[in-house]
C-alpha cells in the first residue's frame, strides 16, 4: 500500500477515535424532556426534603447528612460509569435537590444566617465555581462534560446551584411576601425570558441553560412547598410522602417512555 493509503487510514482512524471521544457525554442531551424532568426532580427534592427532615422530625443537619451520603454515592456511581445512563444520571440530580433542600434549610433556619445571608453566600459559590471551570478546562458547556476532571465541576456547580436555589425560593415566596403562586410566577416567567433569549438572540448558550437550570430550582421548590405547606400558610396541605411518591413515579415514566440521549458535542 502506497504512501498515501496509510496516510488515509491514518487520517481516518484519527478522525473516528476524535469522533468517538466528543461523543462520549455522560450527560443527557437538553430536550423538552430534560427541562420536565428537571422542574419534577426539583420539586421532588423540596419534598422529599421536607418529608425526611420535617414530617419525620430527623431535622435539618440529620437529613442533610443522610442526603449528603446519598449525594455522594451516587456521584461516584455517575463518574465511574463508562458511558451516560439516565436513570444514574436523574437518581444523581435527585440526589443533589434533597441534599440542597435540606443543607439551604440547615443554614438559613438552624444557622441563623437568614435567606439572603444564604443566597449570596451559595450565589457567591456558584459563580466561583463556573469561573474556575472555566478557567480550568476552557468551557462550561454541557456537552463538554467527558472526563472526570469536568464531571467533578459540573456535579459541584449543580450541588451549589441547587443549594441556592431553595433559599431564592424561600426568600421570594417568604421574606418578599410574594407567596408560593407569586414566586412560582416570577421564576417561570424569568424561564421564559430565558427561552426567548435563546430562540431570538445569540447570547452565549453555556450561560443560558445554567440560567435556565439555577432558575428551575427555585420555581421547584415554590411549587413543592405549595403542594405541601399548610392551607393558612398559602398551601395545598397535601401529604408529603403521596406528593414525592406522585413525582417520583412521573419521573420514571418519562426516563423510561422518552427516548434519551448522551449530549453530542457541538461544533
Amino acid at each position: 500500500m502506497g504512501i498515501d493509503g496509510v496516510g488515509n487510514r491514518r487520517e481516518n482512524h484519527n478522525h473516528m477515535k476524535s469522533t468517538a471521544e466528543e461523543a462520549v457525554s455522560k450527560v443527557p442531551e437538553v430536550t423538552l424532556i430534560f427541562w420536565m424532568i428537571k422542574i419534577a426532580a426539583t420539586t421532588l427534592g423540596e419534598t422529599a426534603g421536607d418529608a425526611v427532615s420535617m414530617s419525620m422530625d430527623l431535622g435539618y443537619l440529620v437529613g442533610t447528612v443522610i442526603f449528603a451520603a446519598l449525594f455522594l454515592a451516587a456521584v461516584v456511581v455517575q463518574i465511574t460509569a463508562k458511558k451516560f445512563h439516565p436513570v444514574i444520571y436523574w437518581v444523581t440530580i435527585v440526589a443533589t435537590t434533597t441534599v440542597g433542600t435540606t443543607l439551604a434549610d440547615f443554614a438559613d433556619r438552624s444557622l441563623g444566617i437568614g435567606y439572603a445571608g444564604g443566597t449570596s453566600l451559595l450565589l457567591g459559590l456558584l459563580l466561583a465555581s463556573l469561573f474556575v471551570w472555566y478557567r480550568s478546562l476552557g468551557s462550561i458547556a454541557v456537552d463538554t462534560v467527558n472526563s472526570p476532571k469536568a464531571e467533578m465541576f459540573y456535579w459541584t456547580t449543580i450541588m451549589f446551584s441547587q443549594t441556592l436555589g431553595t433559599a431564592l425560593g424561600d426568600w421570594t415566596a417568604d421574606t418578599a411576601g410574594l407567596g408560593y403562586v407569586g414566586a412560582g410566577l416570577v421564576f417561570g416567567g424569568l424561564l421564559v425570558l430565558v427561552a426567548l433569549a435563546y430562540y431570538l438572540t445569540r447570547f452565549s448558550r453555556p450561560l443560558l441553560f445554567w440560567m435556565a437550570f439555577i432558575l428551575t430550582r427555585p420555581l421547584g421548590a415554590v411549587i413543592g412547598d405549595f403542594l405541601d405547606k399548610p392551607v393558612a400558610e398559602g398551601g395545598l396541605a397535601l401529604s408529603r410522602y403521596s406528593a414525592s411518591a406522585a413525582l417520583c413515579a412521573f419521573i420514571v415514566a418519562c426516563i423510561f417512555i422518552f427516548p434519551h440521549r448522551a449530549a453530542a458535542k457541538s461544533h
